[in-house]
């Protein structure tokens, strides 16, 4: 008998259908109860004296209920096979404190106790009912937070499906970006192709110009970003991603990431974004992108502004514009210029890589990790927040060195072309410049750009009058390799005379240094001398 279980309202009615003098078939019928249970339900309100009397003056339902609790006759409990889960009830519960769920468990069990023989379905409801006995928690009740006008607004990225890109001329993923303001749920919609740092920060300025002002608070998902960490307790704080930060601090809001795993948390816009899907997402039939970002931009403002909210009981833009607009931040006067941050890893060749450019730091910080910043036409270098450097944006697979960020004596090396060491040697004089054009000819085949590069080098260290009559000494004599001009420098020999200028060099040196007999570079000391390098 289902006594205990009936609605009262239905032993209400059944009174009243005995008292009409109704069958016990019709009543049956007429309530969907058996008749025996009508039966029993018949005696236990004639013992309680509810049964009969005046039609109109039924009995309440506290009676109806006091009559069938203390005259009815009790239920027969029902026939039940002990589940064979029930033996591990006590490590079932204390997996399921731990936040395991049914199927983690029943896995556990077979894996650890090898006499368990129950089945997925019977975890399951032992696990429900574990959870009916203890109750609702603390931390499963929903607290509606309740914004102030301008105070706050949720955003969040939602995978929008494939759309065609006009630039490309493909089918990409793309992304629905949806920023909703807390009190007047008045949102901002848009479409792109990626989830970058640098379209995040984009759509921010966007929205905040579409709203006409800021919100105090911005409440993101944990997409990378924004953070860069979650915070996975109030002992730890969320590491926000640089460009967002130095986003947030431009225009005076402050960021308050959502907890991870807890998309509720931010339920304004999952909700926002859900009713974008459900209704412009599946009618509208992508076309091309920004086809698409139009299509989107008018079903907001003629569909989803003016839509009655559920919540608030009134239109979108209707809330906002009476009591949200004024109470955002006022926008700087000055137009956003998104800044991208990066990390990046200093490579052998002492250059980062950043957007598809590479910029050059002091080779020193060669192997370590470097923070890039890219604003407008500008890249800075920074470690540990002290500018290392600073260039000229480059176009992807440009370079930007700075001569002094290479290891000294080894920087010109990275000069390949020819007519950089001619130039080089034209500043040192003629002679030299006859020189190096003598060492390039030299072979027709064997390129002697090493060559060259030590020999320039050498006579960049010495004044310009020397490098000249070495350059020319060496010339008279045919002596086209470093070595051999080393000697002439070291030994001084560029100070002696050639042939028919005794009086030219005797002021210069003396009368020692007319003396001693002019030399040849195959009379010259032969020395080890540093090789040029690649």
């Amino acid at each position: 008998m289902g006594a205990h279980r009936t609605d009262m309202h239905r032993l209400q009615e059944l009174v009243r259908l005995h008292r009409l003098g109704r069958s016990r078939r019709d009543v049956a019928r007429l309530l969907g109860m058996g008749r025996d249970t009508i039966r029993q339900y018949e005696a236990a309100l004639a013992a309680a004296g509810l049964l009969d009397g005046p039609e109109a003056e039924l009995p309440s339902l506290e009676a109806l209920g006091e009559a069938v609790r203390v005259h009815a006759p009790p239920a027969a409990p029902p026939r039940q096979q002990r589940s064979k889960v029930e033996l591990h009830r006590d490590e079932i519960e204390r997996q399921r404190l731990k936040g395991a769920q049914p199927k983690a468990i029943h896995d556990w069990l077979r894996l650890t106790h090898p006499d368990y023989q129950g089945s997925l379905a019977a975890v399951k409801r032992l696990v429900r009912r574990l959870a009916r006995e203890e109750g609702p928690r603390a931390a499963d009740v929903a607290i509606r937070v309740e914004t102030a006008p301008g105070e706050v607004a949720q955003v969040d990225f939602v995978f929008a499906g494939l759309r065609f890109d006009g630039v490309t001329r493909t089918h990409r993923r793309s992304w629905l970006f949806v920023m909703t303001l807390g009190f007047s749920r008045r949102a901002f919609y848009d479409l792109v192709f990626d989830q970058k740092a640098q379209t995040w920060a984009r759509l921010h300025v966007r929205a905040f110009e579409f709203f006409g002002g800021a919100p105090r608070v911005l409440v993101p998902d944990n997409l990378k970003s924004a953070v860069i960490r979650a915070a996975f307790g109030v002992d730890s704080d969320p590491e926000l991603n640089r460009t967002y930060r130095e986003l947030a601090r431009h225009y005076g809001v402050q960021i308050d990431p959502t907890p991870p795993r807890a998309p509720e948390k931010k339920g304004k816009v999952e909700r926002d974004a859900g009713f974008v899907r459900r209704s412009f997402l599946l009618t509208h039939d992508p076309v091309e992108m920004e086809q698409d970002r139009r299509a989107l931009a008018r079903w907001s403002a003629e569909v989803a502004a003016v839509r009655t909210h559920g919540t608030t009981g009134r239109a979108p833009i209707e809330l906002f514009e009476a009591e949200e607009r004024a109470a955002l931040l006022p926008l700087p006067a000055g137009r956003y210029e998104v800044v991208l941050w990066k990390i990046a890893r200093v490579h052998r060749d002492v250059h980062v890589q950043a957007e598809g450019g590479f910029y050059s730091v002091p080779w020193r910080h060669t192997g370590k990790d470097v923070w890039v910043r890219l604003c407008g036409s500008q890249v800075s270098i920074f470690l540990d927040d002290v500018l290392l450097a600073t260039h000229p944006l480059q176009p992807r697979g440009g370079r930007s060195t700075i001569d002094a960020h290479l290891p000294e004596h080894r920087g010109d090396f990275r000069h390949r072309a020819r007519e950089h060491w001619t130039g080089r040697a034209v500043a040192l004089g003629p002679e030299v410049s006859a020189l190096v054009e003598d060492v390039f000819a030299s072979d027709d085949v064997l390129h002697q750009l090493r060559k060259v590069q030590a020999i320039v080098r050498l006579l960049e260290e010495y004044p310009r009058a020397r490098a000249e009559n070495a350059a020319r000494r060496a010339r008279r004599f045919g002596c086209l390799d470093y070595r051999s001009l080393k000697n002439i420098l070291v030994k001084g020999l560029d100070l002696e005379p050639l042939p028919g200028q005794q009086t030219e060099f005797a002021w210069m040196r003396g009368a020692r240094y007319a003396r001693r007999p002019a030399g040849v570079c195959a009379t010259v000391k032969k020395e080890t001398t540093d090789g040029a390098e690649d």
